[in-house]
């Protein structure tokens, strides 16, 4: 039984999160430079049983993709090629820095600390993988 694997996509730095075994919680896993997520990815998908990527689905209020759309698309194609026995769904990401930036606010964290991209990118995915599954939870009921 794997985890899902959620990617919250960008030009410089992409955050990573991933389900508990029962895919009841989504962790922060990492935030790595854009140009060796693919490295890393290899690495942790050679040790790891995953069940599903879900990649941020990067939507405006109006409900338009994103200028980032252009980036994401050739980064999930590339995905399904190098990884054809595991499913990628696109997942829409709306508001997910904002929830992650109020998040780190709540959590009390000093002014330098909620700053930090690299956290924002990494609480990103995992607001983004949390909200899939419980869309999956509501789904199945």
């Amino acid at each position: 039984m794997g985890r899902f694997l959620a990617i919250d996509y960008g030009t410089k730095r992409t955050g990573i999160a991933v389900s508990d075994i029962l895919k009841i919680i989504a962790n922060g896993l990492t935030t790595v430079p854009t140009h060796t997520l693919f490295d890393y990815l290899r690495t942790y998908l050679s040790k790891e049983d995953v069940e599903r990527i879900i990649v941020g689905l990067p939507k405006q209020m109006n409900n338009e993709y994103s200028e980032n759309m252009k980036h994401i698309r050739p980064f999930v194609k590339k995905l399904q090629s190098l990884y054809p026995n595991i499913p990628v769904e696109m997942y829409d990401e709306r508001f997910t820095s904002t929830l992650a930036q109020q998040t780190i606010i709540d959590a009390g964290l000093k002014k330098k600390d909620r700053q930090n991209k690299s956290l924002v990118d990494e609480i990103s995915a995992t607001i983004i993988l949390q909200s899939y599954m419980e869309s999956l939870r509501l789904q199945n009921k």
